[in-house]
């Protein structure tokens, strides 16, 4: 049986797969890169951040755990179902759709690990930028945790197999016009399957017209987890601070 499935985001996101092939996804750096974060925007003691689609709120757990009042909301209801399970009287979850504006205001709002630049449609975008800048309160900071695109085209692997809880995966990438696509193919139970993640390549500039066009002001560019300058060419990440 063959299990097509082109509406990408909304499905992949929602299966067990998804889950399966980035189990092995680093906690710890993770988790190093959230200290770093609050510390450098002196987030205030139990302050109140959004963890915009959060997956399974694995960092929204842990910035709870550090002390923080945190929501946690996604377009995936079997992750929000599965974060759920870790809900206390500071850390919640919710199915929300993050071109929306949550209708709360926080110290912070965090779209982490490129989770942005999914949409169809490219009014999505400004509009996330636009409910992002309506999330904060006065003194609060957007953080949008991207991909340097310019350096993923350049070192793109285009093809890989990866084996994980005896499925193999095999994976395809490819640039295809303003986008970067990962194609996804596997089989189990002898069924099947194939999907294809399908992100913006958005650039700095990108960002920057979108964030002029949301009246947003850009106030820092880091190109790693540990905050260290932007350099187009070599960062694998980029990291934008805004208000």
């Amino acid at each position: 049986m063959n299990t097509d499935t082109s509406t990408w985001f909304s499905s992949w996101f929602d299966t067990p797969y998804y889950h399966i092939l980035y189990k092995d996804r680093n906690d710890t750096e993770a988790h190093a890169f959230m200290d770093t974060l609050t510390n450098y925007l002196n987030i205030p003691e139990n302050g109140t951040i959004l963890d915009l689609a959060c997956g399974r709120g694995r960092h929204a757990r842990y910035l709870n755990k550090i002390g923080y009042d945190v929501t946690g909301v996604d377009l995936s209801e079997n992750s929000i179902a599965y974060a759920k399970k870790y809900e206390n009287h500071r850390l919640k979850f919710k199915v929300h759709n993050m071109c929306q504006p949550f209708n709360k205001q926080f110290d912070a709002v965090f779209n982490l690990f490129t989770s942005f630049g999914y949409f169809d449609d490219d009014t999505d975008n400004l509009k996330t930028i636009k409910a992002i800048k309506a999330n904060l309160n006065d003194f609060g900071f957007g953080v949008i945790d991207f991909m340097n695109s310019d350096y993923v085209i350049e070192n793109l692997v285009p093809e890989e197999v990866k084996t994980v809880n005896n499925i193999t995966f095999n994976l395809k990438r490819y640039v295809e016009g303003n986008h970067i696509i990962k194609d996804i193919s596997f089989t189990d139970n002898d069924h099947f399957y194939n999907y294809k993640e399908r992100v913006r390549a958005f650039t700095l500039e990108d960002f920057e017209q979108l964030f002029e066009e949301a009246n947003v002001h850009l106030l820092d560019v880091f190109g790693d987890y540990n905050l260290r300058k932007f350099s187009k060419k070599t960062s694998e990440r980029l990291v934008m601070i805004f208000k």
